[in-house]
């Protein structure tokens, strides 16, 4: 596999891998560099710090600074895509005749560009944007917000046709997979996002709080934090902590309102993983069913009782591994009924074996390898 060379480009700089999308490009990049794959890796680089640890895995490393100022957002292109153009990365890429991998829609500019029209090209999906957006639209609150995330998602539903001139698209969830083979006739193929986790750290026994954790940031998850204290903690007296990135100033004078409810803003990764794997049960819910939320996989792969709705769960396969519910009155029933339950060994055991077959780093690393080589 030494002679096997791939360009990635990363619609981020994927360390430290501390969010959705940057967590399978990191792992992805790890896995592949294990099996002897030589990465170029490009990055379009903005606020976030140039690290050291990537030159270990890749064979060269480039950085872009993507375009933020108020034009980008003035083009027919959606902004996270033409925000994410450089002559430089082009060049860099016609110096070789190796395949190029688009992480996301986001960083795919080039992709019908007539230069690369002899090439590889591989498509990674993460998530359907224009939906994505749209769903963004009508949870935030902020009037100058909805109307950029409506605009947004209208563009990204018309820029979408890029993709026909994909090779082949690796897509994260099986929902997302029937719904892009609806939409195209190029090759199609599920592959699981690469996370973290080798191994299961799950704890047996009991805990003594429910948590919710994600990036508070997104207005995605500040929407169902608030629906959870509002509808489902409302008056059930269990422990909830809730835990994420930058939680605005809105959701902070929310939680002081109860007592029962703790709020944990910028944990690093060690305080995460203690808190899922201490926690009774790891309570995820959203209301968009696209893309493989990787905040559930890493909450199988290290916590207790996981009580999900089926929008978490679309697509992923996981539906054995969790406890469901879709309503603010079966969520209750069922956090009651879990929070005095134990998680024995034999559960510990039946989910480490379900994660291995399906969700592991080495295999699906295989499978990438394969499916762009042969």
């Amino acid at each position: 596999m030494s002679d096997n060379h791939l360009h990635i480009i990363s619609f981020n700089v994927p360390y430290p891998p501390n969010y959705g999308g940057v967590i399978d490009v990191f792992y992805k990049i790890k896995a592949l560099h294990a099996l002897g794959v030589k990465i170029q890796l490009h990055c379009f680089e903005y606020g976030r710090k140039i690290p050291e640890e990537l030159a270990v895995f890749c064979e060269s490393v480039h950085y872009y600074k993507r375009n933020t100022s108020f034009f980008a957002a003035l083009t027919v292109k959606p902004y996270i895509v033409a925000s994410r153009k450089s002559e430089k990365l082009m060049s860099n890429l016609l110096n070789d005749n190796y395949p190029i991998l688009f992480e996301g829609l986001h960083s795919c500019f080039y992709l019908n560009d007539k230069r690369l029209k002899s090439r590889m090209k591989i498509f990674r999906e993460s998530n359907i944007e224009h939906i994505y957006y749209l769903n963004l639209f009508r949870s935030e609150k902020n009037p100058l917000l909805k109307f950029y995330f409506l605009m947004a998602g209208i563009k990204l539903r018309f820029y979408q046709q890029v993709l026909k001139h994909a090779d082949l698209m690796l897509v994260v969830s099986q929902n997302d997979t029937d719904y892009l083979q609806r939409k195209f006739n190029n090759k199609i193929v599920y592959l699981p996002s690469f996370h973290p986790n080798e191994h299961s750290t799950v704890k047996a026994g009991v805990g003594e709080y429910v948590l919710y954790h994600g990036n508070l940031s997104v207005p995605e998850n500040e929407y169902a934090v608030t629906y959870l204290i509002k509808e489902v903690f409302n008056n059930i007296d269990i422990p909830l902590k809730i835990a994420g990135l930058n939680p605005s100033k809105r959701l902070q004078n929310l939680v002081a309102k109860y007592d029962h409810v703790e709020l944990i803003a910028n944990p690093d990764n060690d305080t995460m993983t203690e808190l899922v794997q201490n926690a009774q049960i790891n309570l995820l819910v959203t209301f968009q069913a696209t893309g493989l939320k990787l905040k559930l996989l890493n909450t199988l792969y290290n916590g207790r009782f996981c009580l999900v709705n089926h929008h978490m769960l679309a697509g992923t396969g996981l539906d054995a591994l969790c406890e469901i519910a879709d309503t603010s009155e079966t969520l209750k029933e069922k956090l009651l009924q879990l929070y005095v339950g134990e998680f024995d060994i034999d559960e510990v055991i039946r989910r480490q074996k379900l994660l291995q077959e399906n969700f592991s780093n080495d295999l699906n690393a295989h499978r990438l390898i394969h499916l762009i080589f042969g």
